[in-house]
């Protein structure tokens, strides 16, 4: 599957951006799929995920009640809603795809992403 990550930007600290993550190649639905980020000079990390059908979501801590993911498989999308973002938000983001065969799993783990995308910087101005 490939992946195409796009919606990153410049905003204000308080704004909100919405980033998309676009599959094309295979069956989208057979995949769960992750938001990572990484900021300037730091490893990869964890922002949100959500499972085949969207019936299950996790989130890192730091994001919890800040950003929404979901997915709509009948246009191939996952989203990343970015709300009341800060600075320390300011990162590339990442969006992946792994293969699963459970319906509620979610991984929060970078090295259990098959398929990433090229990534799209979000800057978070104070």
């Amino acid at each position: 599957v490939q992946l195409q990550a796009s919606g990153g930007g410049l905003v204000q600290a308080g704004g909100s951006l919405r980033l998309s993550c676009a599959a094309s190649g295979r069956t989208f639905s057979n995949y769960a799929v992750g938001w990572f980020r990484q900021p300037p000079g730091k490893e990869r990390e964890f922002v949100a995920g959500i499972s085949l059908s969207g019936s299950s979501t996790d989130y890192a801590d730091s994001e919890k009640g800040r950003f929404t993911i979901s997915r709509d498989n009948t246009k191939n999308t996952v989203f990343l809603q970015m709300n009341n973002v800060k600075p320390e938000d300011t990162a590339v983001y990442y969006c992946a795809a792994r293969v699963t065969y459970y319906s509620s799993s979610v991984s929060t783990r970078v090295a259990h992403y098959d398929y990433w995308g090229q990534g799209t910087q979000v800057t978070v101005s104070s």
